[in-house]
């Protein structure tokens, strides 16, 4: 490292104090959030000596996925979980949560120390840590260990970059926010050079950092690269780098595959050969250090703005969420409490009496028909026989109506059709006289019925 270069470590190093940035914004009293987050005190030996807070909604998908989520510098669990607005996503999606928190006797600024060789070795410090936490809860709660996911903002994506380099089959996906490539901090020096002038590397040159990190040799998990454009606190460029790495590791190259623009961003994918998006990079244009809050595509808003929360116009944690497949299943809908009137009123069984034909009340009875319900009410039967039930209300078996009985044949009139036709008498064609009702007979039955008269 060059004067210049030792100089300007020596200057930063006061301001940043634990390599933050941050400032003392950790020494400002702030009330402490109300959180649906709960401690749990005893998951392993915990060499990294941090804090384990879980939430786990009431109604969970059947193969219950979990999300590990790391705070950034001068942050407690709870708070970046209020502003970032996971615990409201999991109870409307139905996952699992992990929260880690740093204690302040490990770092002053609350920082994981993703640059400390102690802290980022696999089974060691605080990588180790976390993985304890990841056990206690899949076994405490049958996760599915196809979908455990990882992500973290700051120094939290720095540490998300260390858990997937060193427990890649352990996890199917990550994001980082204004996070750091794996491996290319040592110490405190490095931390602070790559953070502010970060070097550039080849892709092949960053992806064999992670490999030598472990013996893995299966498929690398996927990962969701997120920057602001104007962050003064960990370099832009520290997200092309991360990106560089991540698509050697799945052997694919540089120029992006897909680019499209995301609630007014710019946002670039490459996809393996199965066609599923497993890199993807967010450019927060002119948005400083931070998690991006924002409406979700669902016109939710999840999260709260604050200190390296900032309102950008779109929802990272919904977006993440969606990339890591767990906003695939939505909590079903609150059944309605019995009303206590309702126990009172008494069950209505079924109408089982048949009920009167449509056919019969709508359609318009014929002439015909007319005239032989008049002769049946004045007690005149048609062709001289009383018809029985059985005759009335017979219906055809397969729903067309009756033929009509063959007309009786008679003899040939002796005259042409024409001339018989003329010489018949022409009678105006009368309509069926209606059945007069005695009305006044009909009230006094009634009466007499009702027992209203004698």
């Amino acid at each position: 490292m060059s004067l210049a270069e030792n100089v300007e470590y020596l200057r930063r190093l006061r301001e940043l104090h634990g390599i933050t940035g941050f400032g003392d914004f950790q020494r400002q009293p702030r009330p402490a959030p109300s959180t649906p987050l709960i401690e749990i005190d005893r998951f392993g030996s915990n060499p990294g000596r941090l804090k384990m807070f879980a939430y786990v909604p009431a109604q969970r998908q059947p193969l219950l996925p979990l999300v590990v989520v790391l705070h950034g510098c001068g942050q407690t669990a709870a708070e970046y979980d209020l502003g970032a607005g996971w615990s409201t996503l999991a109870k409307h999606y139905g996952f699992a949560l992990l929260l880690p928190e740093q204690q302040r006797a490990n770092n002053g600024q609350r920082c994981f120390s993703w640059f400390d060789p102690e802290d980022i070795t696999r089974d060691q410090g605080e990588v180790c840590s976390i993985r304890q936490m990841i056990a206690r809860m899949v076994a405490d709660l049958a996760i599915d260990p196809r979908r455990v996911f990882i992500t973290g903002l700051s120094a939290g994506g720095a540490m998300t970059m260390a858990m997937l380099a060193n427990y890649p089959e352990l996890f199917a996906g990550g994001a980082v926010i204004a996070g750091l490539p794996f491996g290319t901090a040592r110490n405190m020096r490095d931390a602070i050079m790559q953070m502010r002038m970060p070097q550039t590397r080849s892709a092949g040159e960053l992806g064999k950092l992670v490999r030598g990190n472990s013996r893995h040799r299966g498929p690398w998990p996927k990962l969701s690269v997120w920057h602001g454009t104007a962050d003064r606190t960990v370099h832009p460029q520290n997200a092309d780098e991360i990106v560089k790495q991540w698509l050697d590791l799945h052997r694919l190259p540089l120029p992006p595959m897909a680019t499209a623009e995301v609630d007014g961003y710019p946002r670039q994918q490459w996809w393996n050969a199965d066609g599923e998006p497993v890199v993807e990079a967010f450019a927060i244009t002119d948005m400083a250090h931070g998690t991006p809050l924002g409406l979700a595509a669902n016109d939710k808003r999840y999260g709260k703005q604050g200190p390296f929360l900032l309102e950008a116009g779109i929802s990272s944690s919904y977006h993440i969420a969606k990339f890591f497949g767990v906003t695939d299943w939505i909590r079903p809908p609150k059944v309605a409490p019995e009303s206590p009137s309702a126990k009172l009123i008494p069950q209505v069984s079924p109408i089982t009496a048949a009920l009167p034909s449509l056919t019969k009340m709508l359609w318009p009875k014929t002439a015909d028909q007319q005239l032989a319900d008049a002769k049946l009410l004045d007690g005149k039967p048609l062709n001289g026989k009383a018809p029985d039930e059985k005759t009335l209300d017979a219906k055809p078996l397969n729903g067309k109506p009756a033929e009509p009985a063959p007309a009786e044949l008679r003899p040939a009139a002796t005259k042409p059709a024409e001339t018989a036709a003329r010489s018949a008498p022409k009678h105006p064609e009368r309509k069926p006289r209606r059945p007069q009702i005695d009305v006044a007979a009909v009230i006094e039955r009634a009466l007499h019925a009702a027992g209203l008269k004698k």
